[in-house]
């Protein structure tokens, strides 16, 4: 018996330590779209703070900048996670709605395509009839919604939890370089909101690295690199216009 067909107290008991139930691997991307959020609030607020600062040292300037740079990254990629989620969840619904009337219509023809699905997976047709059996008389449509969609009905992913958490995380990596920037003396701002922004990019770099099971030097040097070049271009950018406008 595969690990795939293998009950989920076997697999835990068998990989302790490792995700495989439905619910930890949503928990997963949950934190990986956390960490991901939290980078987009560093570099994207970092970069606009930074070119601000090399236009002006006024803190009321880099601090009406970098909190509407905050506010809006913030709504918008809590608006864009809404409108993703709920697609992806009106679609997941129309499915289940779907599999639910053809089970009530055509169970027969159900129960033999749940069968054929086993049969596909390696089983046996003896077997296969057999768990598709149980699995019908235990839940069928659970059963049929897991095998055909790849749907857990019970977990459907929540909007609005979704929006709250990309906009946490934003704010939460955009919070970092504005205080870095707000912080220290005006000569010194720039180069402290640097190493700390490359700090946190390798931290962050080091975390979904992890989490995608990925080598970690790579995904930190992409993110470091990619970084400090918004930075250097936007403060770069903000020289010269303060320079033509001063």
């Amino acid at each position: 018996m595969s690990e795939k067909t293998m009950p989920a107290a076997i697999v835990a008991a068998v990989h302790p330590g490792e995700l495989h139930t439905a619910g930890a691997s949503g928990r997963l991307n949950w934190l990986r779209a956390g960490v991901l959020g939290a980078n987009d609030g560093i570099v994207s607020t970092a970069a606009l703070v930074v070119g601000v600062a090399g236009a002006t040292t006024s803190s009321v300037a880099i601090l009406t900048a970098g909190t509407a740079g905050l506010v809006a990254g913030a709504v918008s990629m809590a608006l864009g996670e809404y409108v993703s989620v709920s697609t992806q969840r009106d679609s997941e619904r129309s499915l289940l709605a779907t599999e639910r009337r053809e089970l009530e219509q055509y169970p027969e023809e159900e129960f033999e395509e749940l069968t054929a699905l086993y049969r596909a997976k390696g089983l046996t047709e003896s077997t296969a009839r057999l768990v598709a059996q149980e699995l019908t008389a235990n839940d069928a449509f659970a059963a049929h919604a897991e095998a055909e969609l790849h749907i857990d009905p019970e977990a459907l992913t929540s909007p609005w939890q979704a929006a709250a958490a990309s906009a946490v995380s934003f704010t939460a990596g955009a919070l970092l370089p504005l205080l870095a920037m707000l912080l220290p003396p005006a000569g010194t701002r720039v180069p402290v909101t640097v190493v700390a922004v490359v700090l946190a990019l390798a931290a962050t770099g080091a975390v979904s690295a992890r989490l995608g099971s990925a080598g970690v030097g790579r995904a930190v040097a992409r993110l470091v690199v990619g970084g400090a070049l918004a930075m250097a271009v936007t403060f770069g950018i903000g020289q010269l216009v303060g320079t033509a406008t001063g």
